[in-house]
Order: structure tokens, then sequence, then C-alpha cells
């Protein structure tokens, strides 16, 4: 049986991918029965959209892999603290629970206002120092 660390470590995989693409480094993967159901990293520079977040991606993804938009029985992994809009979407999608590793003070739902459902699970801080590295480096690398 696979466990959270497992699932993140696969979300820390997508948040790579967008790194290596020149994207903010956030990913996110979502599971149902124990498997991996969808998967999604940022896309906002490729796509040229400001709503082609990890969390969204892999929502959308989700939702056409179960037939039905509720993801009442998933577990959400990202990298990043959900923003406002993707606490937005996974307020409305209802998941079981939502794990993410590195905090957000800037943008995070938890220092903007955002919520997400009353029945959903919030754990944080799952491998947030692998999480905030990646971060650490893209920004760094852009900075010069």
């Amino acid at each position: 049986m696979f466990d959270d660390k497992y699932f993140m470590r696969e979300a820390l995989k997508e948040a790579a991918k967008a790194f290596e693409a020149g994207e903010v480094p956030v990913g996110a993967v979502i599971v149902a029965n124990g498997r991996i159901i969808a998967r999604g990293h940022n896309l906002t520079e490729r796509l040229n959209d400001v709503t082609a977040h990890a969390e969204m991606m892999s929502i959308t993804s989700a939702a056409n892999a179960l037939g039905g938009k509720y993801l009442h029985d998933c577990k959400v992994y990202i990298t990043l603290e959900p923003c406002s809009m993707c606490a937005g979407a996974l307020y409305w999608a209802q998941p079981a629970e939502v794990i993410y590793a590195a905090s957000d003070e800037k943008a995070g739902f938890t220092t903007t206002g955002g919520r997400l459902h009353p029945k959903t699970k919030v754990q944080n801080g799952l491998m947030a120092d692998e999480a905030s590295e990646l971060l650490r480096m893209f920004f760094g690398k852009r900075r010069g």
C-alpha cells in the first residue's frame, strides 16, 4: 500500500516537470482508492492562461477519470498551498482530503481568505522542505 509520502513525491515529480518547462514549480496528484487518477502541474506560461494551475489541471483530469465532478472519496496532494482560486475549485469538487507541502504566506488560501469545503480534511507540511527548495531554486534562477 502506498502512503502519503509516496503520493507527495509523485506531486513533486509534477512540480519538477513545471520547473523544467519554465513554469512555477507546483505539482498535484489526485488519488482514489489508493491509486493516482490525475496528475497536473502549472501550465500558465505554456497555455497563456492564468487559471492553468496544477490543481485546476488535475481536478479536470480527475473529473474526467471518475465521470463526475465531485471528488468525494479522493485525496489531493499539492506541493504548494492552494491559492484562493484553486481553493474555490477544490471547495466545489469536495475532495475527502487536501494535503499540501509548503505554505504560501503571500497567496495561499489561508492568508487570502479562501476556504475549502467543511467536510474536506486538510493536512499541511508534508515534505515542505523539498517543495520549498524547488521553489527557491526556481525563483533564484529567475532573479539571476
